[in-house]
């Protein structure tokens, strides 16, 4: 909490003074008020101090810091370590420090500490140390273990916290990690499988993929291709990319299939199935270098590749976010900064420079989704007709598709974690202006299971939902500037198959239109 002079006397009167003497004592400019303890941070702009009545933040500007503990505010420098994935610490961090830096106007040192350890070092013009931004780039379990330990600032993460880490986050202090204030997406990737170019199957079916993981089929023959064995490529245990997949691979029915080839990059993994005829390897799209990532396929015809827009809509099935997760203490004012970079408009090419696909919005006209329309036609279960297609064709009419999706945890109405991202997204957009004048519909899909009107009624919620959630995180706009409608649609539009449970997920969602 924040402690201002008038909340400072209140706390001293109540509670009264340490007559021990601590390693710092915070005194108001005007002498009236004094509190002593223990230092336990400075980020630049606050104290955070532990004293007899708990620990206090207190406004640096109001005060001035005496004893051995105080901090040297002329030559303090901001200090932020990040922990986890290799693929956000090795590539995508450092691209997005360095465009940071370039834009505030301070000279960036890159320093090599170990293979999976890098700093940066951030001067001022006048080549004073301001900041120094840490790399431990290794998996997500290490991230979050390191965090534990009191050894990271933040998470980087290529899969949601545990049940077990955030108990443990909560016994030490570090607040709800699995609150959504506590994480964000940075960026999104996708898991692709991955063959040598010259490999004749040209698509997978994502049940078939899943039964290769647990050894069910072993053969390229099963697969349409020739008669030869199938050789498996995954990235290490532990990382976020390999638990995703062995999960997979559990709800196939069994263990993972034998003989399988761990690697400790992503990139080291496409390089070895770039080389091998008979090589199946599971990715990602931001690493698949020279080899050949297949799309997926659905046994009702729909087919998913792992393109941008895909990705941003979640219409891929296996789109894979890159978290932050930050406990909830405060984080360096520059630290602070960084991250607010990290999520601003101009940190989106940096990020697809890196190789990885951004949150910039664009607009897809209805005229450029055919692949789409032909799915809902040929997918379209006996209770949607021609007239509900013409129906939904009429009312987004001369309309474009905003690239945003909102997909739900299982059965509920909670968002997942890309969706809130996506709520602050659209939420800055209309704050912003950009779409003023202009009509908004949140268009809700369901699934095809169960009852026609049920599942109407089920989008309708969904709809409203999403609405609310992106008013709610625009407090500064004005609803007089924009028309924000809320439409269901029901069954009318599926992605995937409805036979499966990802294609359920897929199916059911909210949709956002621009007229």
């Amino acid at each position: 909490m924040r402690i201002g002079r008038a909340a400072l006397c209140a706390a001293l009167l109540l509670f009264g003074t340490s007559a021990q003497a601590q390693d710092v004592t915070l005194t108001s400019r005007d002498g009236g008020v004094a509190l002593s303890g223990m230092l336990l941070g400075y980020d630049g702009a606050f104290y955070r101090v532990e004293t007899d009545f708990g620990v206090l933040t207190v406004d640096g500007s109001g005060v001035d810091c005496e004893g051995p503990g105080c901090p040297d505010l002329q030559n303090f420098v901001a200090r932020l370590t990040f922990s986890g994935a290799r693929t956000m610490g090795e590539v995508l961090l450092p691209a997005l420090i360095e465009a940071f830096a370039l834009r505030e106007g301070y000279v960036a040192e890159r320093v090599e500490e170990a293979p999976t350890r890098l700093t940066y070092l951030l001067r001022d013009g006048e080549a004073r140390l301001v900041a120094e931004f840490g790399i431990h780039a290794t998996t997500s379990g290490e991230g979050f273990a390191d965090l534990l330990a009191e050894e990271a600032d933040v998470v980087l993460s290529l899969r949601p916290v545990r049940a077990e880490e955030v108990a443990r986050g909560r016994e030490i202090g570090l607040g709800q990690l699995s609150d959504p204030a506590r994480s964000r997406v940075l960026a999104l990737d996708a898991h692709v499988p991955l063959v040598a170019p010259g490999n004749p199957v040209a698509a997978l079916r994502i049940e078939d993929l899943g039964a290769v993981l647990a050894g069910r089929i072993t053969n390229w023959r099963e697969l349409g291709g020739q008669d030869a064995p199938i050789v498996l490529h995954l990235r290490d245990e532990g990382a976020g990319a390999a638990e995703a997949i062995l999960g997979a691979a559990a709800r196939q029915g069994g263990a993972l299939a034998e003989g399988v080839t761990f690697h400790a990059s992503g990139r080291a993994l496409a390089a070895a199935v770039a080389t091998d005829p008979w090589a199946l390897g599971l990715g990602t799209r931001s690493a698949a270098g020279d080899a050949v990532a297949l799309p997926l396929t659905g046994g009702c015809g729909f087919h998913a590749a792992a393109t941008e827009e895909a990705l941003k809509t979640e219409d891929y099935p296996l789109t894979a976010p890159l978290y932050l997760y930050l406990p909830a203490r405060r984080l360096p004012v520059l630290g602070r900064e960084f991250l607010a970079f990290a999520r601003s408009g101009p940190a989106q090419p940096v990020i697809r420079r890196a190789g990885f696909t951004d949150h910039a919005i664009e607009a897809i006209p209805l005229r450029m989704q055919g692949e789409r329309l032909m799915n809902a036609i040929r997918a379209a279960g006996p209770e949607i007709g021609l007239a509900d297609l013409q129906a939904l064709l009429a009312a987004l009419e001369g309309a474009e598709r905003l690239s945003l999706a909102f997909r739900f945890d299982g059965g509920s109405t909670a968002l997942d974690g890309q969706s809130r991202s996506n709520v602050e997204v659209l939420a800055a957009a209309l704050e912003a202006g950009l779409y003023d004048g202009r009509t908004l519909i949140f268009a809700g899909f369901s699934d095809g299971a169960g009852a026609a009107e049920l599942n109407m009624r089920l989008s309708a919620r969904r709809a409203e939902v999403v609405r609310d959630a992106v008013l709610a995180a625009a407090p500064t706009l004005d609803p007089a500037r924009v028309t924000m409608e809320a439409q269901p649609f029901g069954e009318a539009m599926p992605l995937a198959c409805d036979d499966t449970g990802w294609g359920r997920d897929l199916n059911r969602r909210v949709e956002v239109w621009l007229r």
